[in-house]
């Protein structure tokens, strides 16, 4: 296992990070998703961490609130040694403040999320997507209170389209505010489109990108293809979405690719995400010891320039307007740019 820093917080993170979405079953959805007993979790987490995963990311709402107190007792005796993230945002109960993310809501929410996980402190406290119920700057001081008080060391946010981020991240200057450290972002072979947009403002402003489903919720696990689909969760549950011609396509270059080099197709498909210097960590997640262990072994695969040309052609987004027009290169004359340069230097 290899290690990255999560943007500039001087705290190294475990290139694979273990998600907790299939702990717990409460609510059919998350029954469909994941259904894991605390045996089960248990199991699998002991593994991550022998693997070398320091880094494990929750959520509030997982089975609405199972997960956390599952992965809370996975942890005990554990915790000094992980950095461990959870998330707020999600509906957690009928009342018209059960949800969003109000300062209200935000304190309550961590309190709670702290009983559960059985801890005194979170280290990543992230939102979950956006809120337009609520004014950034109420959410980012609620946020900078909590980091100040000790319940959670560094914030990050989920979900939220790059205006916005950008937003957010203006406001905690403006305002002298804890900022976002990262984001954690739908990104796969199947999934690029936070390339347009996001990936940039990331390098720009020095973020970590944490990546979820990035084997697009099981469809590049080399049981979908174009003569039938297998068994998985995305058979039930057909998230997130995707261009499934497209998909398929992707899927036989993996395929190829994987036969090639003795490896697997999710292995592949999770060592190209690896391979983007911007992703800070990748989240997996499972609901059986084999897929852990497939997974696991991704990052002793490495693709060759040639390997990485094919599944970037393969999976290549359409450009869209402004990309197109960027596309047409510049319109200045030879040696132009540099002597502007120069006279502005002098």
């Amino acid at each position: 296992m290899k290690y990255r820093a999560l943007a500039d917080t001087g705290v190294f993170v475990s290139e694979l990070c273990l998600g907790t979405m299939t702990f717990g079953g409460k609510g059919q959805m998350w029954e469909t998703i994941g259904g894991l007993a605390q045996a089960e979790v248990d199991s699998i987490v002991g593994r991550a961490l022998e693997g070398g995963i320091n880094f494990i990311d929750t959520a509030d709402v997982y089975s609405t609130g199972e997960s956390e107190v599952m992965t809370g007792k996975a942890l005990k005796g554990k915790r000094q040694d992980l950095v461990l993230a959870t998330k707020v945002r999600g509906r957690m109960g009928p009342g018209a403040n059960e949800v969003g993310l109000s300062r209200l809501h935000i304190m309550q929410g961590v309190e709670a999320s702290l009983k559960r996980l059985g801890t005194d402190y979170i280290d990543l406290y992230q939102i979950h997507r956006s809120d337009a119920f609520t004014n950034i700057e109420d959410t980012l001081r609620a946020l900078d209170d909590l980091v100040r008080q000790g319940k959670v060391r560094y914030i990050g946010c989920s979900n939220l389209p790059a205006w916005e981020l950008m937003k957010a991240l203006g406001t905690s200057r403006a305002q002298n505010l804890e900022r976002f450290k990262c984001t954690q972002s739908f990104y796969s072979l199947a999934g690029r489109e936070i390339e347009r947009d996001t990936i940039p403002l990331l390098q720009d402003q020095g973020l970590g990108l944490l990546v979820w489903s990035p084997l697009a919720g099981g469809f590049l696990s080399g049981k979908f293809t174009r003569d039938g689909e297998g068994s998985g969760r995305r058979k039930n549950f057909d998230f997130p979405p995707l261009d499934k011609d497209r998909g398929y396509a992707i899927v036989d270059e993996l395929a190829s690719i994987a036969e090639g080099k003795g490896a697997s197709v999710p292995q592949v498909a999770l060592a190209w995400v690896l391979a983007n210097k911007t992703v800070s960590s990748v989240i997996i997640g499972a609901r059986k010891m084999a897929q852990l262990e497939d997974n696991l072994g991704a990052v002793d695969v490495l693709l060759s320039s040639d390997e990485l040309a094919r599944l970037n052609a393969v999976s290549q987004l359409p450009l869209t307007y402004p990309a197109w027009m960027e596309s047409m290169g510049s319109d200045r004359l030879p040696g132009e740019a540099r002597s502007f340069d120069a006279a502005k230097k002098e």
